[in-house]
């Protein structure tokens, strides 16, 4: 990958609708960019973005911004509706940590369900503190508007309710993680990344099989492509359900967010931590925005919002650290940047190319899982994240660089 700024955005060749790339077409895997073209070609597509992190998905390419003209295609979200990040900065530094993470982790881990699993009951919100540690957590505010609109809902989800309510505030699994992180001043920030969990995809999954009947959608090269089309009930349907899923991802980080700092405050006891305001955001998800003149319909399906001034944040793997960064305000890009390193292999060659040795050399320094539930994270199956971040100068600029000393995963 080139890392020159005037290298980028590049076209890609072969595709119908104007398609810009942060990347070098040799660097992306052949199936990649036939998704990608496949998506170009949809009548309903206005243009296509394509970021550094990028590689292949469902439907759509994980690390592409797709502006449709009345049409969404649930696939170019993913069925993890709302997936995204949240971080905060601490008023720790490397210095007040102890020797051994140990015991923060093993409190987090405590707080926060991991995996298939969820809190023993429904968490209430209003009963955590706020992050700043003055008054109520800020997530309490319109929770129960939030839950009551659980009954509009489409499809058969009202059995899940019980479990939607224990899920939210937990981590889930694959790639989500918590962790303590420093930067090159030696500040400690807290991150963690995580989405809508089960309801999230039962809710996606359902509007997938719906869109796939549809009789507009019967001719298209990959039917995973299928869309809704504006004015309809069914966009309707879905774009309802959407708004809903992503609220319930941003309060699920904001609840797992309370419950980190809860954990780091009692790690240090007797002793005052200031904590930041959090940056929250989402990098699969919808949002109805004006480009070129018009309103379109964008869909980011890891990626983030960059727009003049937005924070985001940017993972790597586990042990490779994050970049926090402030957006540019880049309209060729729809305003947007990479969510992460993004894989450069899959989860099924990485335990067979990578041993638990490789595992435990990859994380030296880094107190966290160290076995086969893991080893598709290790960090040689993700794009080098440094490469990734100069790849896209022109469209964000670095606020921090962060190393990684503690990760949870499920």
């Amino acid at each position: 990958m080139s890392t020159e700024a005037h290298a980028f955005p590049v076209p890609l060749s072969g595709a119908k609708a104007p398609t810009l790339m942060w990347a070098h077409e040799h660097a992306v895997e052949p199936a990649a960019l036939q998704q990608l073209r496949n998506i170009a070609a949809l009548p309903w597509v206005e243009g296509v973005r394509v970021m550094p992190d990028v590689h292949l998905g469902k439907g759509a390419t994980v690390g592409s911004v797709i502006a449709m003209r009345d049409a969404v295609s649930p696939n170019a979200v993913g069925v993890d509706i709302g997936c995204g990040m949240i971080g905060v900065r601490t008023s720790l530094t490397a210095e007040d940590l102890p020797d051994d993470l140990g015991p923060v982790r093993a409190r987090i881990e405590a707080a926060i369900p991991v995996g298939f699993h969820a809190h023993d009951e429904p968490g209430d919100p209003h009963r955590l503190r706020s992050i700043s540690g003055r008054g109520p957590a800020e997530v309490a505010r319109g929770a129960n508007a939030f839950w009551s609109r659980f009954s509009g809902l489409h499809g058969r989800v009202s059995d899940i309710e019980g479990r939607a309510r224990r899920q939210l505030g937990t981590l889930g699994g694959g790639n989500h993680f918590v962790e303590l992180c420093t930067d090159t001043d030696g500040q400690v920030w807290l991150q963690l990344h995580s989405g809508s969990r089960n309801i999230g995809k039962t809710l996606a999954e359902q509007h997938v099989a719906v869109a796939k009947r549809l009789e507009h959608n019967q001719g298209l090269v990959d039917r995973e492509l299928a869309v809704f089309l504006g004015g309809t009930p069914e966009m309707d349907a879905y774009l309802a359900d959407l708004w809903w899923a992503q609220e319930y991802a941003a309060r699920s980080r904001a609840v797992m967010m309370t419950l980190v700092v809860d954990a780091v405050r009692a790690s240090f006891p007797g002793r005052e931590i200031a904590f930041d305001e959090a940056v929250n955001v989402h990098h699969n998800y919808v949002a109805v925005e004006h480009v070129d003149g018009q309103e379109l319909v964008v869909t980011r399906k890891g990626a983030i919002r960059a727009g003049k001034g937005d924070l985001g944040l940017i993972p790597g793997s586990m042990g490779t650290g994050s970049y926090i960064v402030r957006g540019l305000g880049n309209p060729e890009s729809y305003w947007s940047a990479s969510h992460g390193a993004g894989r450069r292999m899959s989860r099924t060659k990485a335990k067979k190319t990578f041993t638990l040795d490789d595992l435990a050399a990859q994380t030296t320094g880094v107190e966290c899982r160290k076995d086969a539930g893991v080893l598709d994270e290790i960090p040689a199956a993700y794009k080098d994240l440094d490469e990734v971040v100069r790849a896209q100068s022109d469209l964000v600029e670095v606020v921090a660089r962060l190393t990684t000393l503690l990760c949870v995963k499920g």
